[in-house]
């Protein structure tokens, strides 16, 4: 999923995480992130360039969010943001627990050119208290194998493409 000397953002939660301890890039990669634990993660790799992203921290998923990190979005471009959610709702979309998260969320989904969700099975047809955007808004989206099929298969109509982790 990444190319040489690709730049993407890393949003936060424990899905990010998992995904930054197995990145492994192929020539130079940079990395913006949300996440102090994804960037810990990703730190000992001399192939990768971090951006720690700025701001007030939120205890809970030890990430920032906040005016200072949207600002500095607005002034890059990503291939990819990597976005952890708390809720799939194929009415609602993509929410999470944060509000503030949230609106940081719409930030880095602008600035990149692809949003992929990482989401376990156990998220779909749930809804966080904060909605981040519609499905419209979301290129693709990985999970396990658990989803029900009938979810999948509307996720599909919308022209999302559908990966299943070890499929």
């Amino acid at each position: 999923m990444l190319v040489k000397n690709d730049s993407i953002i890393l949003a936060s939660g424990t899905t990010i995480h998992a995904l930054a301890c197995n990145i492994q890039p192929e020539g130079k990669l940079t990395v913006v992130s949300a996440s102090l634990q994804a960037t810990m993660s990703l730190s000992g790799n001399e192939n990768i360039d971090i951006i720690q992203l700025g701001g007030m921290l939120r205890h809970s998923s030890a990430s920032v969010v906040g005016q200072y990190s949207m600002e500095f979005l607005r002034g890059c471009s990503f291939s990819k943001l990597f976005l952890g959610v708390d809720g799939i709702d194929v009415d609602f979309g993509i929410s999470t627990t944060d509000i503030r998260e949230a609106e940081l969320n719409r930030a880095m989904m602008q600035a990149a050119q692809k949003t992929i969700v990482l989401a376990d099975s156990s998220k779909f047809g749930r809804r966080g208290f904060a909605k981040i955007s519609g499905l419209e808004d979301i290129d693709i989206i990985i999970t396990d194998a658990k989803i029900p099929q009938f979810v999948a298969n509307k996720i599909e109509e919308m022209g999302i493409e559908l990966i299943i982790a070890g499929s």
